[in-house]
């Protein structure tokens, strides 16, 4: 069985999150510069099966593309073109970089922890997975 592997993806850097094999829980990987995302990919997929990509898709309050939308889904053609044999889906990404913030509060992040820009990627790409999760039944 193969995991599902969610990329939060950044003109600066991307973060990315996985299931456990069995896809029942999601857990933050790691974030990475956005130069170097597709390689990061391409050596994690050399160690760990994949079954699906979940890229958040960034939309506005009102439903429509943004800014960075249009990076995000060229990257997400990118990916598809080398991974042909790996079905990608977006999920709406609003707000997620926010609960990521307010979860590391929560959890009692030390305030120094929480500046590091890294650590909000890679939660969010927690919560990217996370909620595809709750949408899918397996």
């Amino acid at each position: 069985m193969g995991r599902i592997l969610a990329i939060d993806y950044g003109t600066k850097r991307t973060g990315f999150a996985v299931t456990d094999p069995m896809k029942i829980i999601a857990s933050s990987l790691e974030t990475v510069q956005t130069n170097v995302a597709m390689q990061f990919i391409k050596d994690y997929l050399v160690k760990e099966e994949v079954d699906q990509f979940v890229i958040g898709l960034p939309v506005g309050l009102d439903g429509l593309e943004t800014d960075n939308t249009k990076p995000t889904k060229s990257f997400a053609k990118k990916l598809q073109q080398n991974f042909p044999n790996i079905p990608l889906a977006y999920i709406d990404e609003r707000f997620t970089s926010k609960m990521a913030e307010q979860s590391m509060l929560a959890s009692g992040m030390k305030k120094k922890d929480r500046r590091v820009k890294g650590n909000v990627d890679k939660i969010s790409a927690t919560i990217i997975l996370q909620s595809y999760m709750d949408q899918q039944s397996f």
